[in-house]
């Protein structure tokens, strides 16, 4: 947490919304109230539908969303992926653009659950620490701060501050965020899971009592039934712990996986070559890892985790949302270790030297929204805090203090630094055979899944005996499950590997550009990696020797945010051979399709302002999805 997140009129802000006198529910007993049934939903599709959904939401029970005068529960989370409309913070109101969304989690922080709302209520015995009283009953910001920080410090420790951390409550609060996710959940409607986040963070040598780091968060989600109580980083800040945990839950009949997000800023310690604790990788680390966490999170508002520009010199599109500071710091994150597509060549070189692939993962999107509601779209943006960022000024889209240009402005630090860096949000996207618990999880578990940086894409993808004439075809996905494997899956081949893939553009959003495929393996001189155009729009095809379509002149009018007309296409699909396979050669494929370029939320901000575009940020994004990899080997 950065001390300046609480100067200036933010601390006023704060002290106003003081006294929230709201108690948490009693204890539920958190046994889920659904069972898996044979029965099956009006939707039931063998082929399976598409899924759009959120596992990355904070409300109030979360310390760094509460002291930012978010007070929202879980129910509003709910309430808000069905469509309703919710207040943000700063007073303005707040709903989903487009269709509900079909599965969603509130994920507060397990550490400190529920323990800001009680310190701030006077009937809780906790307002009466001294500490709740510097926080929330004083006038001095400086001492606001130091004793806010000292909460942060405590969760990046994983040391418990005394008297502070009344575990009864935490469970309560979770106990009753997992009754709320029960009560919420209608199969075929809309999925609800029990769900949190483990927030543990590494230390850096450098910067001693500073609380940047290396971002290992995961978010933890069950299947169903949950437990009373959960594993927090207040007991054990080690990922690998957590790990063990989730073994036990699952020995219990609680099915549960963990969800690592922001690897772009984990130090390069999210995908490292050695264990947490420097010990060897090896067959049984690679077992627990990917029996915990087959999916990651591959992009949201603190940015997307595909790939550097510094790792991809070659890739045009590499820079897309690039968001580096380690957390609540302006220290710059270490580049390797720390992006997907490097870990899936890391990943296939472990396998070479253990037999087991640690990052053999699927991928996903999300928000971590912590105002209850992710903002998905560029057009309707409120950035993720609170009373912080929820205005333009504040986020760094237009000048500060009124005024109408940039040449000498003031610049904040934190707005230009963090909040300006930050995207509109992400989609989670399961293919899975109805809306439910069972069949949206075991969709996570088999890597069916997809990431989408904001709009709602179709994106199919198989690999094995596919050919052209599948792709007209009316049962194309069944064909291609029954001729190969789906995204997620594993093809065993001894020759070029063939692939299929299908996109089509979210109605509300833009017309779609190109789809390629992205080839990822290891050498013995290191990661490498391949882009190749496998369909481009207007009728257009990829160039023999760069394997890159052609631009297809699509525009942006920046004086209202117009898309040109006539360029692009609603739906691309493609079969694709591998032209440059070396037999016996391992390697992970995954597509990316991109849209044509549109405004980015900054821009929209400034023209709805009426003020200049801030001369550092990018006036338009090309708004994408990434599929899950499908990994070759030879029989």
């Amino acid at each position: 947490m950065n001390t300046k997140w609480l100067a200036g009129s933010a601390i006023f802000v704060l002290l106003a919304a003081c006294g929230d006198t709201s108690l948490e529910a009693p204890s539920i007993s958190p046994k889920a109230t659904t069972q898996p049934t044979s029965e099956k939903t009006a939707g039931f599709n063998a082929s399976k539908n598409v899924y759009f959904g959120d596992l990355h939401i904070h409300t109030k029970n979360s310390f760094d969303a509460y002291i930012f005068n978010v007070r929202t529960t879980p129910a509003d989370v709910y309430r808000f992926a069905s469509g309703e409309t919710l207040k943000h913070p700063a007073g303005f109101e707040m709903t989903l653009a487009g269709p509900p969304l079909d599965f969603v989690a509130a994920t507060d922080h397990g550490a400190y659950m529920g323990i800001l709302p009680a310190m701030d209520n006077p009937d809780s015995p906790l307002s009466d620490l001294e500490i709740s009283k510097k926080i929330f009953g004083a006038n001095d910001p400086d001492a606001i701060i130091r004793n806010f920080q000292t909460i942060g410090q405590s969760v990046r420790s994983g040391q418990p501050i005394d008297g502070l951390y009344d575990r009864d409550l935490v469970d309560r609060t979770w106990q009753d965020a997992v009754a709320t996710a029960d009560r919420y959940y209608k199969p075929g409607t809309l999925t609800t899971f029990a769900a949190y986040e483990f927030t543990a963070v590494t230390t850096r040598a450098d910067s001693p009592g500073s609380f940047a780091g290396g971002n290992l968060h995961r978010n933890v989600v069950f299947k169903d039934a949950a437990p009373g109580r959960l594993h927090s980083v207040l007991e054990s800040p080690n990922p690998e712990d957590l790990w063990d945990w989730m073994d036990d839950e699952r020995k219990a009949g609680r099915d549960v996986i963990a969800i690592p997000h922001n690897s772009n800023v984990s130090d390069g310690k999210m995908f490292d070559l050695v264990q947490y604790g420097g010990g060897v990788i090896d067959a049984d680390y690679t077992r627990q890892r990917l029996r915990n966490e087959p999916v990651v999170e591959m992009s949201q508002v603190k940015g997307t985790s595909e790939t550097h520009p510094a790792l991809s010199p070659n890739d045009e599109f590499a820079g897309f949302e690039i968001y580096d500071k380690l957390l609540a710091s302006n220290i710059e994150s270490k580049i390797n270790g720390s992006y997907i597509r490097e870990a899936l060549a890391r990943g296939l070189a472990l396998e070479e030297a253990t037999g087991t692939n640690p990052y053999a993962f699927g991928l996903i999107g999300s928000s971590d929204s912590h105002v209850a509601g992710g903002a998905y779209d560029e057009n309707d943006y409120w950035s993720k805090v609170g009373v912080v960022d929820g205005a333009a000024a504040q986020r760094g889209s237009v000048p500060p203090g009124g005024a109408k240009a940039w040449e000498g402005v003031e610049r904040d630090e934190n707005a230009e630094n963090w909040f300006s860096k930050w995207s509109a949000a992400g989609y989670a996207a399961v293919w899975a055979e109805e809306n439910t618990r069972e069949s949206i999880f075991n969709g996570m578990r088999q890597k069916e899944t997809y990431a989408t940086s904001g709009p709602r894409i179709r994106l199919r993808f198989f690999g094995g005996d596919m050919t052209s004439d599948m792709l007209n075809a009316a049962d194309m996905a069944a064909q291609g499950y029954s001729a190969g494997v789906p995204m997620g899956g594993n093809l065993s081949t001894d020759v070029a590997p063939t692939f299929m893939a299908w996109a089509a553009r979210d109605p509300r959003g833009a017309q779609l550009d190109r789809l390629q495929i992205i080839k990822s393996w290891n050498t013995a001189d290191g990661p490498k990696e391949a882009v190749y155009d496998m369909a481009c729009s207007d009728g257009a095809s990829p160039d023999a020797v760069t394997n890159r379509c052609p631009e297809n002149g699509a525009t942006v009018d920046l004086k209202d945010c117009s898309p040109s007309t006539g360029q692009g296409d609603p739906e691309l699909k493609a079969v694709w051979t591998d032209p440059d396979y070396t037999a016996g050669e391992s390697a992970a494929y995954y597509v990316r399709v991109l849209e044509n370029p549109t405004c980015r939320w900054s821009t929209w901000d400034a023209l709805k302002a009426g003020t200049e575009f801030h001369p550092d940020l990018p006036t338009t994004i090309k708004e994408r999805a990434w599929s899950s990899p499908i990994w070759t080997a030879s029989n």
